[in-house]
């Protein structure tokens, strides 16, 4: 008779009482060293409740960044499509003298649709000189015309792709490819943020029902860095967030016991998985959703803000209603310590965004309705409030477009050689312009700026050394600006 017979069988937990010996040594062997720790004062649980690990930090905590520096938030007013360069801030009279010229020797690989290539065609925008710095600006902008002298401009920016999905990737990530990280992750991973109840990284895209920039959530999303990171999107219609309101039927205080217990698990695996972040990251998330509940409806509403801040946004204004709200709201997060939000004008298809490939006039004319005012708002008020010095204010697109026109229109094909960008506030010299196109504005041929170039320029006016941001994954440490990246230190205030 096996003596063995009479115990009962191994738990579901163990494959076989080999295994269920070897844990339960171990565990005794941790047991005593524990007690050997406690003995030399090096294990001290009660200090920080026993299922807290030692190392456990709020990956949203504010960080110091490399150095001082006076921005500390960002708005990034992202025109979706790819704006022209030469219809929007980048004169050049040389097109209307070679208006219906070829433009001999051009690659018609250049732009996305190859077998419609047209002759060089004049912007049907009227320039005009504005500010001290006499900079030209089309008449499609009226408002911002006026705020031409807190603006750094870069017309010499350049990227890899001329189709929309790997160029967002781009300018958002650094990469052309989807899986990496965008700015505003790699800013909050690196500075976290001011405030605690609310998102660290916020974006706003399209509310008209012309649905999101192609490339989808990837464009916002944290690639391989914790979740935490990622940006937290407010839809367009309904509730900008879900459960923002808390269940009636669940008060404050189950609500609260139940985040406890979750906390406690969580914990409680962090100590038998060290090294996992997306564990400090989920117990974040559903502290800050708490949080939220409470502090996000306060920053998002509007009717808050006096009749004539909503009037100088334009929120009276059909036209740019829609985007006014947006401005308007990104200014009271960055007021509330939010440390980076994007706002998108334009949708996903050709002529619902700033794409504009049939008839550039009517395109852009319209894009630029819903923005103007609303933009030219942001500026003034966050100045006449203090914050501008602070803030970090971009405004560009995914590339630029050709200075020839489209057959079978009047529009422009993608130009992924030429466009250009403009910075405010947050430590730039306004009034100045950096970098130049050819006379036609078709190629960037004076201190060309490529996407790593902007990425290493936005966080040096963070505070962050971008060469010193890195994340190690899968045996490798990653930057925004990969192996690349040089600041352009000609918009430096």
């Amino acid at each position: 008779m096996n003596p063995f017979s009479v115990f009962a069988p191994p738990s579901p937990a163990f494959s076989s009482r080999r295994e269920f010996l070897a844990q339960a040594g171990n565990g005794a062997g941790l047991l005593a060293l524990a007690a050997l720790l406690q003995q030399e004062g090096l294990l001290n649980s009660a200090a920080r409740g026993a299922d807290v690990p030692a190392n456990y930090v709020n990956p949203l905590a504010p960080k110091p960044g490399h150095f001082p520096a006076e921005a500390k938030s960002v708005i990034w007013l992202f025109m979706n499509g790819g704006p022209s360069q030469v219809d929007t801030w980048d004169y050049k009279p040389e097109l209307e003298k070679r208006d219906g010229k070829e433009l001999e020797g051009f690659d018609k690989n250049t732009g996305f649709f190859t077998e419609q290539v047209g002759p060089v065609m004049k912007s049907p925008f009227k320039f005009a000189q504005h500010g001290q710095s006499g900079t030209w600006v089309s008449e499609i902008f009226p408002e911002l015309a006026r705020h031409v002298d807190k603006m750094a401009f870069i017309h010499s920016c350049h990227t890899d792709s001329n189709n929309h999905s790997p160029a967002l990737f781009k300018i958002n990530t650094g990469m052309s490819r989807m899986g990496f990280p965008c700015v505003g992750s790699w800013v909050t991973y690196g500075l976290g943020t001011e405030t605690q109840n609310l998102p660290a990284f916020v974006v706003m895209y399209d509310t008209l029902g012309r649905g999101i920039p192609k490339g989808h959530a990837q464009n916002w999303g944290a690639g391989f860095l914790p979740s935490i990171y990622q940006g937290t999107a407010l839809k367009p219609q309904g509730a900008p967030l879900d459960d923002l309101v808390r269940a009636e039927d669940l008060s404050d205080a189950q609500q609260r016991s139940q985040l406890d217990l979750l906390a406690k698990l969580n914990r409680r695996q962090m100590n038998q998985t060290p090294g996992v972040p997306d564990l400090a990251a989920r117990i974040e998330s559903f502290e800050l959703a708490y949080r939220m509940q409470m502090a996000a409806p306060e920053a998002i509403d509007l009717t808050r803000e006096s009749e004539a801040t909503q009037k100088l946004y334009g929120l009276d204004n059909q036209k740019c209603t829609h985007f006014a709200k947006q401005c308007l709201i990104a200014r009271r997060l960055v007021e509330r310590g939010v440390r980076f939000v994007q706002i998108y004008s334009g949708g996903m298809d050709n002529e619902l965004s700033w794409d504009g490939h049939a008839n550039i006039q009517k395109n852009h004319s319209g894009f630029a309705a819903e923005t103007d005012q609303p933009i030219a708002a942001l500026l003034s008020d966050l100045e006449s409030r203090g914050l501008l010095e602070s803030t970090l204010v971009i405004w560009g697109g995914e590339f630029g477009r050709l200075p020839i026109v489209q057959k079978g229109g009047t529009g422009r094909d993608h130009n992924p050689h030429a466009f250009t960008y403009w910075f405010a506030g947050g430590g730039v010299k306004g009034g100045t312009h950096h970098g130049q196109t050819d006379e036609i504005g078709h190629k960037a041929v004076e201190h060309r700026v490529s996407v790593n170039d902007l990425h290493a320029t936005i966080l040096y006016l963070l505070g962050i050394e971008h060469t010193q941001l890195t994340y190690r994954f899968s045996g490798r440490d990653f930057r925004l600006t990969d192996i690349a990246g040089n600041v352009v230190d000609a918009i430096l205030a």
